[in-house]
């Protein structure tokens, strides 16, 4: 096989491991695509984001400003999930954060921009120090996540995160596919202490070890999930 037709293989092949977070699922019932979800710039393209600098991290919107159709009651301390349009086909780690939204904003207008995020979910792979990975996430169409029984009733919106690590090794090869889902929950103590807020971007560098990984040699004995600690009840 000629060089170039080995390069369109493996440049088909990558854009069809890509994937987006296009629906929701709480309380038994799944929204349409883009339903509870905001329109993401990858829509089409299912590309990634790489530069952990960019406006896009906060919720790669295709069309910043403009809120996704509906608002989906949650329960706190109930199960919440985002269903992919194919499946998660890169190594690397699943991150969910929740972010209040503020007085005189609903979960369609707020924006989420400045140091508004908590962590809620990370996981962190098995098989360290064996040269063989694993995530729990690998090939999922669809992830889940409690959504916290102490947080304060009101209007949020909840962003998953993965961070495809296959390509890692150098500054700005960490793929990160991410939506942000507008919820309203109902049901909750209140008693959370959110702890570190952080925003996107601002809340990972280029160079944070959770970014810049190496996932295939030198063999890696651990990981850290790039962010704050997962708030806890």
């Amino acid at each position: 096989m000629k060089l170039s037709q080995t390069l369109t293989l493996l440049t088909v092949a990558g854009a069809q491991a890509h994937y987006t977070f296009s629906k929701t699922k709480a309380g038994g019932v799944t929204s349409a695509d883009w339903e509870t979800i905001r329109t993401t710039e990858n829509h089409y393209s299912n590309g990634p984001v790489t530069d952990v600098t960019s406006s896009q991290m906060t919720c790669y919107e295709l069309q910043p400003g403009v809120g996704a159709p509906k608002t989906v009651n949650v329960q706190a301390g109930s199960s919440f999930s985002f269903l992919l349009n194919t499946n998660i086909g890169h190594p690397g780690p699943l991150h969910f954060y929740m972010a209040k939204v503020p007085a005189g904003k609903t979960a369609a207008t707020f924006d989420g921009k400045g140091a508004v995020w908590f962590k809620i979910y990370q996981d962190g792979p098995s098989g360290l120090g064996t040269g063989t990975l694993k995530w729990p996430s690998d090939g999922k169409s669809e992830v889940s996540v409690q959504i916290p029984s102490c947080v304060q009733n009101g209007e949020y919106l909840i962003r998953v995160e993965h961070i495809a690590l296959h390509s890692a090794s150098s500054v700005g090869g960490a793929q990160l596919y991410l939506s942000c889902a507008q919820i309203n929950v109902t049901g909750g103590s209140g008693t959370l202490n959110a702890g570190q807020l952080v925003s996107f971007p601002g809340a990972y560098k280029a160079t944070d070890p959770g970014i810049l990984f190496q996932l295939y040699w030198p063999t890696p004995t651990s990981y850290v999930n790039p962010g704050p600690a997962v708030v806890k009840c």
